[in-house]
């Protein structure tokens, strides 16, 4: 994985410039964290009745294994029949980091061939779960959770995290109905001051306690070891959450809009296998070598499954627990979303398209004015991309009470 990638050493002249900038930044970080300090407040929330019922809990055990990376889908009479082991970890059981190449692959041919960018991915392809630096198993013990908000951020961006806390992150009850957030990191990249950087987020988490971090270096291909990561420990900690919002730091969501959805699918009794989003279908791996996206045709050489766009997408905790089983029998692949279609597949279901997460922005023409007319973001759900600025922006003109658009906007 990219957590042994080595790094070029940084000219010896520059060291100190860079330090002077990183100790400067700091300060201005902190600053910024103590005047939230000041801002965050506890809040007691009452309790809300579980929405599920027996559908979700009335299913045969049946013993699961977490060997194999066959892309067989799992009978649908299988799926429901089958239910959820019970949990037996009372704790985080990853404790020591201890992976080691897997020096078999290096004799076959394939990896004589593959792209060298590729070759730490796939010899360490079989280290899935990391020791936590940060952990706060408590998130989902305070009574039911309606809705966990789950944020893939990273530790220099703050000024998103604090955007998202400051609006749709927003740790609240809103009509009898709790809404938690948790932020997923890994730790800082060497050669970034790793250090500093950790103190800094170890102080951030005393004043929010909404940070869960792992021992695995913050890069794009380990974006799917959060994934798992984060399935394992949700499906440890969380047994009371009812569904799970998860997308990115630098996206907008409605979340009055988006409790709606989650409303209007309980009464038609479709929530329990709910996993909703951006989808993306018939799509292939992209093989232009300048993509971020590139995969080579010696790592995956058929079509994707069907999957959404990682920028944000709604599932039902139950499905979330049926994807941590299944998804241990099904090899990491670099690219996050595509990986969660893979594990969806194994399970024989495919996500379900809303027009109301836009992934790819509201147009993909990113200089239209489209992307900037508030009256969209109050009719969807998921809009991306925004910065921080942006989002603060953008979340204050839509809830202003003057702000009057059509009963539909169509795009």
């Amino acid at each position: 994985m990219d957590h042994f990638f080595r790094r070029k050493r940084i000219p010896a002249f520059l060291k100190p410039l860079l330090s002077l900038s990183l100790i400067f930044a700091s300060f201005l970080m902190i600053q910024k964290l103590k005047l939230s300090e000041k801002d965050a407040v506890g809040v007691k929330h009452v309790r809300d009745p579980a929405w599920c019922g027996s559908e979700c809990f009335s299913f045969k055990k049946t013993a699961m294994t977490s060997s194999g990376t066959s892309d067989s889908p799992v009978p649908v009479k299988d799926l429901e029949t089958q239910r959820v082991p019970n949990v037996t970890r009372a704790s985080w059981d990853a404790q020591v980091l201890n992976c080691s190449a897997d020096a078999s692959v290096r004799t076959q041919d394939w990896f004589r061939r593959l792209d060298q960018r590729f070759h730490q991915f796939v010899l360490h392809r079989h280290c899935r779960y990391f020791p936590m630096l940060i952990n706060h198993p408590e998130k989902c013990a305070d009574g039911n959770v309606h809705l966990l908000v789950v944020v893939k951020s990273v530790i220099e961006q703050h000024d998103r995290r604090e955007a998202v806390r400051k609006t749709w992150g927003k740790e609240q009850t809103v009509n009898g109905k709790k809404i938690k957030t948790l932020f997923l990191l890994g730790s800082p990249n060497t050669g970034k001051d790793a250090k500093n950087l950790q103190k800094l987020i170890e102080y951030e988490d005393q004043i929010f306690g909404d940070i869960l971090q792992w021992d695995f270096m913050d890069t794009f291909f380990n974006l799917t070891l959060k994934e798992v990561n984060f399935l394992k420990w949700f499906y440890i900690y969380c047994p009371n959450v009812q569904f799970i919002f998860k997308g990115d730091d630098d996206v907008f969501v409605n979340t009055h809009n988006l409790l709606e959805l989650i409303d209007f699918k309980v009464e038609q009794r479709k929530a329990a296998r709910l996993f909703m989003g951006d989808t993306i279908s018939k799509a292939i791996p992209i093989r232009n070598r300048q993509s971020k996206y590139y995969i080579p045709k010696e790592l995956y050489d058929k079509p994707y499954p069907p999957y959404v766009g990682g920028g944000g997408f709604l599932m039902s905790a139950y499905l979330a627990r049926r994807l941590f089983v299944i998804s241990e029998g099904v090899e990491l692949y670099p690219i996050d979303d595509v990986f969660l279609g893979m594990c969806l597949q194994r399970l024989h279901l495919s996500p379900e398209m809303h027009p109301g997460f836009r992934t790819f922005g509201i147009t993909r023409r990113r200089a239209s004015t489209m992307n900037t007319e508030p009256c969209f973001y109050k009719n969807l759900i998921v809009v991306h991309k925004l910065s921080a600025q942006e989002l603060l922006r953008m979340w204050s003109v839509v809830h202003r009470q003057d702000l009057i658009c059509a009963q539909k906007t169509s795009i």
